[in-house]
């Protein structure tokens, strides 16, 4: 898990690069074709109950699952890109969101809260915890910044495949609730709209968009829960946003 997170991290990293205006998504989706060659492994999403990408690339009011194609960036859009990859029989998992050049403040302010909420939920994946409080604490941190979490779609277990259980929502679930364990790996993957938290799918049978077309943004990581300190098995250096939130400098 520790092989295959870094490889999905440091392709994740060579992609974003790649996010620019003029650029299209389909270039980005083969240049991951093309990385993923060079790591020798291949994509986890790539004919996944027919997904046609090797990666999912969404824009602006696109929440996930979006595929390359055509569509050029264009200054001031913001780009998630989500990469998986299985390498030797284990799967990788991460996602961050890019914006391409200079975006509104309240964008800005919606990347910095989305990311920040994945790290407040990464400090709950510890031995004894309760799934429930690590789940919470992300719409806890973004909603009195006046965003919504996603409830359509969660995180989840990963491993030997793409998703396993437990669920891991964005939100506080209802019922008794799963003790961390050492040894859990865990897709942990806020999905936080600027605006409502209803969603609806796209004709292409994969796009998810925000029902009222404002943005939402998409961070995630691989995380292993230890007997100590939580493991992100697919780090990599935060993104360099403004420290809007009145937090420390990252």
């Amino acid at each position: 898990m520790r092989k295959a997170g870094g490889i999905a991290s440091a392709i994740l990293q060579e992609l974003a690069k790649q996010v620019s205006p003029g650029t299209t998504t389909g270039e980005i989706d083969q240049l991951a074709a093309e990385l993923m060659r060079q790591h020798d492994c291949k994509s986890a999403f790539l004919g996944y109950r027919g997904f046609p990408g090797q990666i999912c690339i969404s824009v602006n009011e696109e929440v996930v699952h979006g595929i390359g194609g055509p569509r050029k960036i264009m200054p001031g859009d913001i780009v998630k890109i989500d990469v998986g990859i299985i390498k030797s029989g284990f799967i990788g998992d991460n996602a961050t969101t890019i914006p391409a050049g200079d975006v509104p403040h309240e964008t800005k302010l919606l990347l910095a809260a989305t990311e920040q909420s994945l790290f407040e939920a990464i400090r709950h994946a510890r031995a004894g915890r309760k799934l429930a409080d690590l789940c919470g604490s992300v719409e806890a941190f973004v909603k009195p910044h006046g965003f919504s979490v996603v409830r359509e779609f969660v995180g989840h277990g990963v491993g030997r495949r793409l998703h396993e259980e437990p669920q891991v929502p964005n939100f506080r679930p209802h019922g008794k609730s799963p003790t961390l364990m050492p040894g859990m790996t865990l897709a942990i993957e806020p999905m936080v709209n600027a605006g409502v938290p209803s969603v609806r799918i796209l004709d292409d049978g994969w796009t998810v968009i925000t029902e009222d077309r404002k943005p939402s943004a998409h961070f995630e990581h691989t995380v292993l829960v230890t007997s100590g300190d939580p493991e992100i098995l697919t780090w990599r250096p935060r993104e360099a946003l403004p420290d809007m939130l009145g937090l420390p400098a990252w």
